[in-house]
């Protein structure tokens, strides 16, 4: 049985007071779109915003977003639109095209990491480079955090969208609380 989640599980107290660098994204709708280049921009216009046809980039506003994963893979974000409205809409816009649509949004859960010291945090379990010269902001990708699969969108200089499954999210809350405290103790 699907249920819309109400909230996530909060960070946990291990973490310095004050977690407010960490927080539950509002729920969205997310589908991960495959298929060709002209699927792709399908999607995109029927999303009204650009295809994110660079490797590692996004394009989007603040209601809705498109990762690039692969030549020919996006994750879609929506704020706007709950995710049967979005599946509507982009299954009439895609009805011409082969592609694959497939509905995560009860899958996994965002989380907005926004710190002066976001890039070391991440950089403490994830292998990117995440200088801002190596990963500007609107840089997205698909990678590992320890041992969880994750999806990482640099919205800001220090501020970080993580896109994880469900079910290990409170282990990456727990681990990115735990991290903190070398920060925290060093910022104090």
């Amino acid at each position: 049985m699907s249920e819309t989640p109400t909230r996530l599980p909060t960070v946990p107290s291990t973490a310095s007071p004050g977690v407010a660098w960490l927080q539950p994204v509002a729920v969205a709708a997310r589908f991960v779109l495959q298929g060709s280049p002209a699927a792709l921009a399908a999607a995109a216009a029927a999303l009204g915003i650009p295809d994110a046809d660079t490797a590692g980039r996004t394009t989007g506003d603040e209601a809705t977003t498109l990762i690039w994963l692969g030549p020919d893979e996006r994750l879609l974000l929506s704020w706007r639109d709950d995710a049967s409205t979005l599946g509507a809409r982009l299954a009439a816009a895609l009805a011409a095209h082969a592609h694959s649509l497939v509905d995560v949004t009860q899958r996994q859960v965002g989380l907005r990491l926004t710190t002066p010291f976001a890039a070391d945090l991440l950089n403490c379990g994830c292998p990117l480079d995440l200088d801002p010269a190596r990963f500007p902001v609107g840089s997205g990708t698909r990678t590992l955090f320890n041992k969880t699969d994750i999806v990482l969108w640099r919205r800001g200089t220090d501020d970080f969208h993580i896109e994880v499954w469900r079910s290990f999210a409170d282990y990456l809350q727990r681990w990115l609380a735990e991290s903190a405290q070398d920060f925290t103790v060093r910022e104090g």
